[in-house]
């Protein structure tokens, strides 16, 4: 297998942890789909990143699509079977993947480089959008029994919020007790250490 993306991608920073916790063997290839000379367009039509490029050549995209895929070649079983533990952790990947969608687009409209067309008004949404799933994901991971085994929204979340991190410092989210208690076991293990972005 091949996985086609970006180490700064929270995206592919989750299916790379993903690929980690399983010790799936792959070729990673690293892609800007921002770059004029980008190949990316040749697995993912969408010029978007992460694909995963099976061995007969068969492309898939979107990480939800991947990670959904990688969860049953090999354990350990990231997602529940089905009913609503399944809805739960599905939830939090996607609440994980909104925080970084609104963070990307507010990183894109600030680095206008004509600041008289950057709009303020959406900025201030996306703003608004990363806040509120971050707080959000407090609420949630006070929830959690201690203990917890580790799921697909835990990784979604933490690569959210550790991007977050990396290009949205001032939203200061380890300042929430819950969060920074619940991040840092997951910030050790050898998955995270191994998928920095810098």
């Amino acid at each position: 297998m091949k996985l086609v993306g970006s180490k700064p991608s929270p995206y592919t920073r989750k299916v790379r942890v993903v690929m980690a916790e399983k010790k799936l063997a792959y070729e990673f290839v690293e892609e800007n789909a921002w770059s004029p000379e980008t190949k990316v367009p040749q697995w993912n039509p969408l010029n978007k990143v992460p694909a995963l490029v099976l061995d007969d050549g068969e492309s898939l995209y979107d990480s939800s699509v991947i990670v959904g895929y990688l969860d049953g070649l090999a354990a350990p079983q990231l997602i529940p079977a089905g009913g609503i533990e399944r809805a739960r952790v599905l939830r939090m990947e996607a609440l994980a993947d909104g925080i970084c969608d609104a963070g990307i687009l507010l990183r894109l409209e600030r680095n206008r480089a004509d600041e008289g067309k950057r709009d303020p008004a959406w900025m201030s949404r996306q703003k608004d959008k990363v806040a509120t799933g971050i707080s959000a994901l407090a609420t949630e991971v006070g929830r959690r029994p201690a203990g917890s085994a580790m799921n697909l929204g835990d990784i979604a979340c933490a690569c959210a919020l550790l991007w977050v991190d990396f290009r949205l410092p001032e939203f200061g989210w380890r300042e929430d007790a819950k969060l920074k208690a619940w991040i840092q076991p997951l910030e050790a293990r050898e998955s995270f250490a191994t998928t920095r972005p810098g």
